[in-house]
């Protein structure tokens, strides 16, 4: 069932929605001001979006925190200037022992990220580093939910999280009209167990959930291309 799509793009809009308290939104209102003050530097989002900061990175990110409701560790891959990561962290700060923990190859972003968690005080941890990186899997490798938003393709995407989701993560990917398409890429090279959500943010957006990922052998490839 599709929910609704009226606007999230206030912060009133916002605490309905996701029925969070005053103390987020004011966190989330910081998080929004850093974003712009540093956009004038630092090549964050795209410049068109600054204005619908609310809908199209805060109410996006949020969304995914009612598709896991007992989860204690996030890890966001690719984070960027923090979307979903740092989102779902103020979001959750209410959760017990939750923590985020958010890999991002970029300096200037990852500064931008430590600034955000100084100044809101969320529950995160920032690691400026590849995601390829062998000893990044093995500290993070319990993770309870993975996550990305705009980092990839799908078949990508599931080699990148393949170490986590092999040992039970489930990933969460925002994802938009071309999901069916990469879904079919991916399916080439994977085993895994789907289910799409529909989005608070778009009629045509969707979030990818996916389990117990596993690769095809070459076998199943050649198999297929047949």
């Amino acid at each position: 069932m599709q929910p609704s799509l009226e606007p999230i793009d206030t912060p009133e809009r916002f605490a309905r929605r996701f029925n969070v308290s005053r103390e987020t939104i004011e966190r989330l209102r910081i998080y929004e001001a850093l974003l712009k003050q540093w956009q004038r530097a630092v090549n964050l989002v795209a410049a068109k979006t600054l204005e619908h900061v609310w809908q199209r990175h805060f109410a996006d990110s949020a969304q995914l925190l009612a598709h896991a409701p007992r989860a204690k560790t996030w890890l966001d891959l690719g984070s960027g200037a923090g979307f979903p990561g740092l989102v779902v962290a103020i979001c959750a700060a209410n959760r017990d022992n939750s923590l985020v923990h958010i890999i991002e190859s970029n300096a200037k972003k990852c500064a931008f990220c430590q600034e955000v968690v100084r100044e809101t005080g969320c529950s995160v941890e920032i690691h400026n580093a590849r995601i390829e990186s062998r000893g990044i899997e093995d500290k993070l490798i319990a993770a309870d939910i993975v996550t990305a938003r705009a980092l990839a393709p799908l078949d990508r995407l599931y080699e990148l999280a393949a170490p986590y989701l092999r040992c039970g993560a489930t990933g969460l990917f925002l994802k938009g009209r071309q999901v069916e398409r990469e879904l079919g890429i991916a399916a080439k090279n994977w085993r895994c167990e789907v289910q799409l959500h529909p989005s608070v943010t778009g009629a045509r957006a969707r979030i990818v959930e996916v389990k117990s990922l596993r690769r095809k052998a070459t076998g199943n490839l050649e198999a297929a291309d047949a």
